[in-house]
């Protein structure tokens, strides 16, 4: 979860949490529901109840949105790959997964399980419509559940990544060429087309006085064509650092802090002095732990001359390190994951170096301009 999201809490130990931009397509839905949609299905009730169905209405939309993102879950987690969490946003959802498919057919299941659920949650709603006629407040909301989540899994198997059908393109390339990388390239390749023509529908719907509808469709066509973009070059960086170890890219760390420095002296020799922002305490041959400018700052100014390293130290324990020979772009991911900037590369507890972001953005340039020289 990121600092713009709220957690909601887990299902089946997955986090799930809104992203701030969720409270305006919820508005905003509420608000279509209670002024458009409900008004002409259902007239005749108080405005106060337009309202309300509105909201409830829209709710019930994101919880099958949830249960379409947990179907993806589900499965990725059959296949053994790991679960970071689910967020619903202003586009719906998307489940954080982390790594891919170990092969086609995954990919391909993973794909089609969100799908498979909104179909499942179609056809409930649309079999319970009969059941409720004679409660029209029930028949709205199921009435209009059963058009949504048949509208969802029409709209995500459009064959463009990173749309579910996309996925399920990708997964039929990849099996036909046995090239994951290419396999990316292609289904993306394809979602920018299937954005540049939302996209085009949009200004053409606004011209043509839909200025609402027009500008969304667009506005869908837009995200769809950056995420495709964004894919594509997360797929290039994958393929470039493939095979390539932390050795590699990191670079020798500097001596570690004795434990018994005050953060003062830290403050002042290392961080003014010298520009750091994390120091390994200890001795050269034997780390105690991690320091970072963060542990500094949660302990008050006045403290610092009376605080030493080792009392304020993230200890070795619980500090996050990586080994030399450990995959960079295992490395990169775990960076990210934990919002880290910098990870100690760690044998037998002796630091062999350290990996920093700008290490492996480094590195990976000049991988690109050798790929661009060959």
């Amino acid at each position: 979860m990121t600092r713009h999201t709220i957690r909601l809490g887990s299902i089946a130990g997955i986090p799930v949490g809104l992203d701030y931009s969720w409270f305006l397509i919820f508005a905003l839905l509420t608000w279509v529901l209670a002024v458009s949609y409900y008004p002409t299905e259902f007239a005749g009730w108080p405005q106060s109840q337009y309202w309300i169905m509105g909201a409830l209405t829209a709710i019930l939309l994101f919880v099958s949105v949830l249960l379409h993102e947990l179907g993806h879950s589900v499965l990725a987690r059959h296949y053994g790959i790991s679960v970071r969490n689910i967020t619903l946003f202003i586009f719906g959802g998307v489940a954080h997964i982390d790594g891919e498919p170990p092969s086609p057919a995954a990919e391909f299941w993973i794909a089609v399980a969100g799908p498979v659920v909104s179909l499942a949650l179609a056809v409930l709603c649309s079999l319970l419509e009969p059941v409720f006629v004679a409660a029209a407040p029930l028949l709205a909301v199921v009435k209009y559940l059963a058009f949504i989540n048949f509208a969802l899994v029409l709209f995500n198997l459009i064959p463009g990544f990173p749309l579910d059908g996309g996925r399920v393109f990708r997964a039929i390339v990849w099996a036909v060429t046995h090239n994951l990388h290419r396999a990316t390239v292609t289904a993306s390749n394809a979602g920018r087309l299937f954005a540049y023509a939302f996209i085009a529908f949009g200004v053409w719907q606004v011209f043509a006085g839909n200025l609402i509808g027009g500008l969304w469709i667009a506005f869908i066509g837009w995200f769809l064509e950056t995420a495709a973009v964004a894919q594509v070059q997360q797929d290039s960086i994958q393929h470039l650092l493939a095979g390539h170890k932390v050795s590699e890219a990191m670079h020798a760390c500097d001596p570690p802090v004795a434990p018994e420095t005050t953060l003062q002296e830290v403050v002042d020799h290392h961080v003014l002095g010298a520009g750091r922002r994390n120091f390994l305490v200890g001795q050269p041959d034997h780390v105690d732990g991690l320091l970072t400018l963060h542990r500094i700052k949660e302990v008050a100014r006045n403290e610092w001359t009376t605080t030493t390293a080792a009392q304020a130290m993230i200890p070795r324990a619980r500090m996050k390190s990586v080994g030399p020979d450990t995959a960079l772009l295992t490395a990169l991911q775990n960076m990210d994951r934990n919002g880290f900037n910098q990870l100690p590369v760690m044998v037998d507890g002796r630091a062999e170096g350290v990996l920093s972001r700008e290490d492996a953005i480094s590195y990976l340039r000049v991988l690109q301009d050798l790929a661009i020289q060959s």
